[in-house]
């Protein structure tokens, strides 16, 4: 199994610290408007242990509107292209957008991290393909600015399952290689508080039955302000307990804003898991 142009020995868990170069990012720390402060957190993140540096150009979180194409590429090339020679880690571009997976491929990111899964441009798996790049198969229904506005699931986990597996069809039919494809079960995407709640304790049986690596992004997301109470900045220590369980579940990869003062628990979790492990 690839990670990005590397092969992933999975004796611990993948970090990817984020690196949103936005105005408009759900929280505030993980802002990051202009490229130098932008370059400077993403080598921050990589000397805190970071594994994947994942940068997007256009907020993802409920509601959020889209940004115009031009607009998108101006704000993640210039840093990927700065972090390309200076990063001893893989970059991952944060896009459902074919045409800027495209040009951040071609500028040095080698995953792309796509929320949708490929069904929101019909382009982009045939450009993940050509690129022999990774990529994260993300579960979301519809767009993030509407995605909370109807959210009708039976069975949440048995529905993510299904359509999951249909996502990893369409790419290996599209052409992408089996050893580059992750799945992320979308926490909070199109999915109430207690549907997140139920995924992130079905890690396991998801990772089983898809049968693909897991990424899972649970920082400082609503479904933790729904059991704290607490706002997006008083989230961390939420987080940190889901990262756990994630980890403790079966994540093989976490999405985080706050690595350097998560990884210590992502990494005990970790050692709890495989403590048991044949």
């Amino acid at each position: 199994m690839k990670l990005g142009p590397l092969p992933w020995d999975w004796s611990r868990t993948c970090v990817f610290g984020v690196v949103n170069v936005t105005p408009d990012s759900f929280h505030e720390g993980g802002r990051h408007p202009t490229v130098e402060a932008a370059v400077a957190h993403a080598l921050a993140l990589a000397d805190q242990g970071a594994e994947v540096i994942d940068v997007g150009g256009e907020s993802t979180r409920p509601g959020a509107q889209p940004v115009p194409l031009a607009q998108e590429l101006e704000r993640v090339l210039r840093v990927i292209r700065a972090l390309a020679g200076r990063l001893r880690v893989p970059i991952a571009i944060d896009t459902y957008k074919a045409e800027v997976a495209r040009a951040a491929l071609a500028a040095g990111a080698t995953l792309v991290n796509d929320v949708s899964g490929g069904l929101l441009d019909g382009e982009m798996l045939s450009v993940v393909a050509a690129a022999e790049a990774t990529v994260v198969l993300g579960h979301l229904r519809g767009l993030p600015a509407t995605m909370q506005e109807k959210i009708v699931f039976g069975d949440v986990v048995a529905e993510v399952i299904v359509e999951l597996k249909q996502r990893v069809r369409r790419a290996i039919t599209a052409g992408v290689r089996p050893d580059r494809i992750w799945v992320d079960p979308g926490l909070g995407f199109g999915k109430r508080a207690d549907q997140t709640l139920v995924l992130l304790d079905a890690l396991g049986r998801i990772r089983e039955e898809v049968g693909y690596p897991l990424l899972v992004g649970p920082s400082r997301k609503s479904f933790i302000g729904a059991v704290t109470g607490q706002s997006v900045a008083e989230r961390l220590i939420g987080t940190c307990g889901a990262a756990a369980v994630a980890v403790i579940r079966g994540a093989d990869g976490v999405r985080l804003h706050d690595v350097g003062e998560l990884l210590p628990a992502v990494r005990v979790a970790d050692a709890i898991r495989r403590a048991s492990a044949p």
